[in-house]
């Protein structure tokens, strides 16, 4: 038998290792998972069990196209008239070092040539994975699918897949499913990632969250997939990839197309470790911009609406200055035409009516008070009844002789074209470059619809399109405003993908701010992604989501578990609930290094009476408790506290908590826990450890 080609790739703490098949032209996994995981035979060979099966559709092939793999799910379908019968390559060569790998294949027939790529993640566990398909022929190609990659996960017990649903207000709600046979599938076709499904996946052999646990999540913010499947041999193989606009994108002869980068990561220590991976490598995103402190926000949405005037935001900023906030951002309502949510977008100039002294000269006021100041912006929607809509018609997505459908009383501009790129990205310049404005929240409230290009000649990628207009506009941003901090949103986490945020510096998780609910979005979205990333508000309780009655503490210390931000009409709040917030302002102040750059443990879940978050930085440690339990004005068992068992710390050193004085040993902290008395008086708790 012919010996294996083979190549290691290595992270920080992982390998993975590649070979290819002596048994047919493809890549397959022969190990992933710690350093030495891949000395030995590969748990994943199963070249003597392809009874009545492909050995291609019985390997754990990195990747393949339908012709070889005709069975079980292909990676790529690909044809051209004539030769419709699906894809049949051989190797043609690769490219390695410890840190990089290109395999190339190629089909000469149907004139294909198909680059499998690899690339490791300085200072992290994660490994990027895409794939380059190049036209070599003299006729077009229909790609119908094209996924980035497909990764290969052994199980002996059965899989848990852990993913991120939801629905708009209810996003990042952690999900488990036990896949012994048959598919899974998740993805959107909403042009974002969308409410319903995070593009993130956990795979773990067994049924029990401390299993080793292997990770994917899609850099793509349009139309995505992925796909798990239990295969007869045993393992579990994902595929993931964007969804082609329409079924199918063309290849033109001497065209690449490369497909978005899939990240793989990999955690010995469960869900939590894996979490803990995605983290470092939100902070690898984040590159210098990691340094730049997030400021305590108070956006004026839920206090005015879209009733917005220079008397009552300035009444706003003064109080939220005067608790300690550091950005004033104002909310949707500030421009021409924008009195409700049927006029207004695209006309992105300032409401003299709402500004009889100058937006410059609000703006400086609000800058007077010590305040930054930020703005809300919606760059890719238009109103009917806006001149810019009257002026360009043909920017909007619409199919000739069909109606445009309106969703939220507004039509969504095709950032696909070169012109409306540059319409937005000049619309950005002069609202940055004439107004003081150090934040920018870039919201989008709509999918497109009737998704089409009136004049367009031949097939148009749309989907994709888009997506490298919005990634232009960010990118922009980034290098023509560095100083500008921008979030990401999209009616909550409607477009929450590592494509954005490695170009934004926070997003918004979800529209509903209501504490309980908001405490399960924000377990679920710390499962994939970091606290400086997740920008989280304190608003007025009860709320519109929730009636649920939690207190001003509850709000701030679930608030405080990403980046602070407050929501409320303060001008209603009593004296006492202001100096309250101060109060845990500036506490959020000094501990807002540990929060946003510590390592974070996932301390029980919001089904437990007590759940929580820590975090270790340095020689501090601080702990986020949060009473879920019913709270009547007693202890949950009276005489008896609840505990919060912490992690990760030395048994033999001692923790002073800073605020009662109280030293234990890191041994009890691990074995008995923090203690902590509930009661309708006191359902939350910010616990600082220091290290002695």
């Amino acid at each position: 038998m012919t010996p294996y080609q083979r190549w290691t790739l290595r992270t920080e703490h992982t390998s993975y290792t590649v070979r290819l098949s002596p048994d047919g032209p493809w890549a397959e996994l022969d190990a992933w998972g710690p350093h030495g995981a891949e000395t030995g035979p590969s748990a994943l060979d199963w070249s003597r069990r392809t009874h009545f099966i492909t050995p291609a559709d019985v390997a754990p092939a990195e990747y393949l196209p339908h012709g070889l793999r005709p069975f079980n799910g292909a990676d790529l379908i690909a044809s051209r008239p004539g030769h419709e019968r699906g894809t049949w390559w051989t190797f043609a060569g690769a490219q390695a070092d410890e840190h990089n790998l290109r395999l190339t294949f190629v089909d000469d027939v149907l004139g294909l040539r198909t680059t499998l790529c690899y690339a490791t993640v300085p200072g992290t566990d994660v490994l990027h994975r895409w794939t380059e398909l190049t036209c070599t022929g003299t006729e077009e190609l229909r790609l119908e699918r094209i996924d980035s990659a497909a990764v290969n996960v052994p199980v002996t017990a059965g899989a848990r897949l852990t993913y991120l649903t939801g629905q708009w207000s209810q996003e990042f709600q952690r999900t488990q499913l036990d896949l012994a046979r048959g598919t899974f599938t998740m993805g959107s076709t909403q042009g974002a990632p969308g409410h319903a499904y995070a593009p993130w996946l956990a795979v773990q052999d067994g049924t029990t969250d401390a299993a080793p646990a292997y990770g994917v999540a899609l850099e793509w913010p349009g139309n995505w997939h992925i796909t798990a499947e239990a295969e007869p041999g045993g393992a579990i193989r994902v595929r993931a990839g964007r969804v082609p606009h329409e079924g199918a994108v063309v290849l033109a002869p001497g065209a690449t197309l490369t497909t978005p980068r899939l990240a793989c990561a990999f955690s010995p220590d469960g869900l939590d470790g894996l979490s803990r991976v995605w983290h470092r490598y939100d902070r690898h995103l984040a590159g210098d911009r990691l340094r730049r402190t997030r400021k305590v926000l108070y956006n004026s949405w839920e206090a005015t609406g879209f009733d917005v005037d220079a008397a009552g935001q300035l009444e706003l900023a003064k109080a939220a200055a005067d608790i300690g906030a550091e950005l004033f951002v104002v909310d949707d309502g500030w421009f021409t035409g924008r009195s409700d949510d049927t006029g207004g977008l695209g006309d992105w100039y300032p409401d003299p009516e709402a500004f009889p002294q100058g937006f410059d000269r609000f703006v400086g006021e609000v800058r007077g008070l010590g305040l930054d100041f930020g703005l809300w912006i919606e760059p890719e929607a238009v109103s009917p009844g806006s001149r810019l809509h009257a002026e360009h018609p043909d920017w909007v997505y619409r199919i000739d002789g069909r109606p445009a459908r309106l969703v939220r009383n507004q039509l969504l501009l095709d950032l696909g074209r070169t012109d409306v790129q540059d319409f937005v990205i000049g619309t950005l310049d002069r609202l940055l470059g004439t107004y003081d404005i150090g934040y920018l929240k870039w919201d989008m409230n709509r999918p497109p619809t009737e998704r089409g290009r009136p004049g367009a000649v031949g097939p148009v990628d749309l989907d994709a399109e888009h997506v490298a207009g919005y990634l232009r506009v960010l990118d922009h941003l980034r290098t023509a405003h560095p100083d500008v901090t921008v979030e990401g949103c999209a009616g909550g986490g409607g477009r929450t993908d590592h494509a954005t945020l490695a170009r934004t510096d926070v997003v918004w998780p979800s529209d509903n701010t209501a504490p309980l609910d908001r405490l399960t979005v924000q377990h679920g979205f710390l499962h994939a992604h970091a606290p400086h990333v997740m920008s989280s508000w304190v608003t007025d309780a009860p709320g519109v989501f929730d009636p649920r009655p939690r207190s001003l503490a509850f709000r701030f210390v679930n608030a405080m578990c990403g980046v602070l931000g407050v929501g409320a009409d303060l001008r209603a709040w009593t004296p006492d609930q202001r100096a309250e917030a101060a109060r845990w302002i500036a506490r959020y102040k000094e501990v807002r290094e540990v929060l946003h750059h510590g390592e974070v443990r996932l301390l029980g879940t919001p089904a437990d009476t007590t759940c929580g978050v820590q975090y270790d930085f340095g020689d501090r440690t601080v702990v986020a408790a949060l009473s879920t339990g019913r709270l009547d004005g007693a202890p949950l068992v009276p005489g008896r506290p609840d505990r919060l068992r912490l992690r990760a710390l030395d048994p033999a050193a001692r923790y002073r908590d800073t605020a009662t004085g109280t030293a234990y040993s890191g041994a009890h902290l691990l074995h008995y826990g923090l203690p902590f008395t509930w009661s309708a008086d006191h359902d939350a708790d910010l616990v600082v450890l220091t290290r002695q």
